[in-house]
């Protein structure tokens, strides 16, 4: 049994992703020279906390027809079968298999769910603190980043450059600011 980590101010009990105060992100490649970035406008999630820490479990669901680059036809484009299928495939998920500590921070093991196809995913945690808020309750902040394959996931259109490359890079990283509620009850 892994001996109980201390983290300040976090006490356990299930806490409900607060979306208004959080974000998740995603960066990738464009044209072999810049990237570009974009959020999921909309997902939820749940932490829950246990007395040793290292036992607690992360739960998040997006809606991949939220995404958001800041241009509307490449948006809509994501969302058909060249890429998300969010017909098909509406949501992207995530579920806790292991937490492990790594130094003064966390790496959070789980299994990422894109376009119906489910691999094996670990994020770098870390936890950012936890108190009171002004109106009567405790939330916590965590920050979670991760690079994955998007041709690993299905996500596996290839539009070639003159010159070589490629429009889309592979590698995509993937950024979550959470701040999470304490629920009552």
């Amino acid at each position: 049994m892994t001996a109980p980590t201390v983290l300040p101010g976090l006490v356990a009990g299930r806490y409900a992703f607060d979306t208004t105060h959080s974000e998740v992100s995603f960066t990738v490649r464009h044209l072999m020279v810049s990237k570009v970035r974009g959020i999921f406008s909309t997902f939820d999630g749940e932490i829950v906390v246990a007395e040793n820490p290292l036992d607690s479990t992360v739960t998040a669901n997006v809606d991949m027809s939220s995404i958001d680059t800041r241009q509307a036809d490449r948006d809509n484009h994501l969302r058909s079968s060249d890429f998300f299928s969010i017909e098909q495939h509406p949501q992207m998920t995530f579920r806790t298999t292991s937490l492990r500590s790594a130094g003064d921070d966390f790496v959070l093991a789980g299994e990422l769910t894109i376009k119906g196809t489910t691999k094996p995913a670990e994020f770098a945690l870390e936890y950012n603190g936890a108190g009171a808020d002004p109106w009567g309750g405790t939330r916590a902040g965590f920050t979670a980043k991760t690079d994955i394959s998007r041709k690993e996931f299905g996500v596996d259109l290839e539009m070639p450059i003159e010159g070589g490359g490629v429009v889309v890079g592979d590698k995509i990283s993937i950024l979550l600011e959470i701040e999470a509620v304490l629920q009552q009850g």
